[in-house]
């Protein structure tokens, strides 16, 4: 065993003989628990995984996607290299990978073969020849079942007031819905810049003022995000001070809201845009054209330095922020496409100005066309903005969700 231990022994002495004895075996209150192996068996519509270990830990065991896994976090514990070894005859898990939360907590992540959902997890105290034992119990499950149990909100957790405060502090420490993500919602143009002029004349800026704010109240009342809006009042930002908004507040997300038009009034559709240097289609990149140049509005006309601009611009788009960037259109799509008319291709990439921050994760909202009749028309309802507000705010839900949990590895 890995655990240390402390030994108290008691004694009795009568008339200068020894004749009473007694010692007591404590584990000391740091002491880590050791997870020493995964046993795992099949049943009719679902598999039993079954973790051994040496002593009682706390956990928090939930589901991930991209890729499909099963995810473990459990606290002050060392795992054996016999877990990550494991080898699955019932084809569920294709690969374990253990990842350090901390110094004294571990992520046991178990890439699986095929959706499944939670049913319960437990620890077994000791009993006959067995000793501890962590148990989940998982229900073959389709997709739709699956995707909708991802995140820790879902997470299966225990509170045994028997284990100690420095284990409680630890789960409380590393649960991500305790520090508030900071987003950045940006409507789309404002003041001297009206935006698309929709089919009976309403203006996009205060369509996207409106969507703003609608989308703010109800991330505010989750209680899980602290949110800015780039402007509150109908005033002109020029792009780049969009931008340096974001990254003044530190920003974990920046949404750019706006609203479409086309020369064709029968166009319809929402669409999400990450950063890309080459656009996606001719259709994506001259809608970015149009949005930079709004710049020359307020005074800085981009187009003058385009080639040491966007060189520079390049070196800062990182990788790993486009990623994360692309990441949440996914979220979006998968949420949008659920309530509201999607255009073909929805996820769309293009040189927006807006989206180039090099270390916030960014996208732009195209809710629909103002030059379309019926959309222009629903644009304009509350009851239409709320929904589509209702969907952005469960795919940044499952952004950060997914995001807080990936990041260990």
């Amino acid at each position: 065993m890995t655990v240390l231990s402390r030994i108290f022994c008691n004694a009795f002495l009568k008339k200068g003989m020894l004749i009473f004895l007694s010692c007591f075996l404590f584990a000391s209150e740091g002491d880590a628990a050791t997870v020493k192996d995964l046993r795992m068996g099949q049943g009719s519509d679902g598999f039993r995984l079954v973790f051994d270990a040496d002593a009682k830990f706390n956990y928090k065991a939930f589901l991930l996607n991209e890729p499909r896994r099963l995810v473990i976090d459990a606290y002050n514990i060392s795992v054996s290299e016999k877990v990550e070894n494991f080898k699955d005859k019932n084809h569920l898990i294709s690969k374990i990978r253990i990842g350090s939360i901390d110094s004294d907590s571990k992520r046991i992540a178990l890439d699986l073969q095929k959706p499944v959902i939670i049913k319960k997890a437990f620890m077994l105290a000791p009993q006959s020849n067995l000793g501890w034992r962590f148990v989940i119990d998982v229900k073959s499950a389709t997709e739709k079942e699956f995707n909708s149990h991802i995140g820790s909100r879902h997470a299966f957790n225990n509170t045994d007031k028997e284990l100690s405060t420095k284990n409680k502090s630890k789960v409380t420490a590393n649960t991500p819905s305790k520090s508030k993500k900071i987003i950045v919602l940006d409507p789309g143009h404002g003041g001297k810049d009206p935006g698309a002029i929709g089919y009976s004349g309403v203006y996009e800026k205060h369509i996207t003022l409106a969507m703003a704010k609608e989308l703010k109240a109800i991330l505010d009342k989750e209680g899980r995000y602290t949110v800015y809006l780039t402007r509150n009042t109908d005033i002109f930002i020029p792009l780049r001070d969009r931008v340096k908004i974001a990254r003044k507040y530190n920003a974990d997300l920046f949404m750019s809201i706006h609203a479409d038009s086309a020369v064709n009034r029968k166009a319809t559709g929402l669409s999400v845009y990450t950063l890309s240097e080459t656009a996606s289609d001719k259709e994506a990149e001259a809608l970015a054209e149009r949005e930079n140049k709004a710049d020359v509005i307020g005074g800085l006309n981009l187009l003058e330095h385009s080639k040491e601009v966007s060189d520079i611009l390049i070196n800062l788009a990182q990788r790993e922020t486009m990623n994360r960037s692309s990441e949440f259109a996914s979220f979006m799509v998968q949420e949008m496409r659920k309530s509201v008319k999607l255009v073909d291709n929805t996820h769309r990439f293009a040189g927006f100005a807006v989206l180039k921050a090099p270390d916030v994760p960014s996208v732009l909202l195209e809710m629909g066309y103002l030059s379309n009749r019926t959309e222009e028309r629903q644009l304009k309802q509350t009851s239409y903005r709320k929904k589509l507000a209702e969907s952005t705010s469960k795919a940044i839900r499952k952004y950060f969700d997914n995001m807080y949990h990936a990041s260990v590895f």
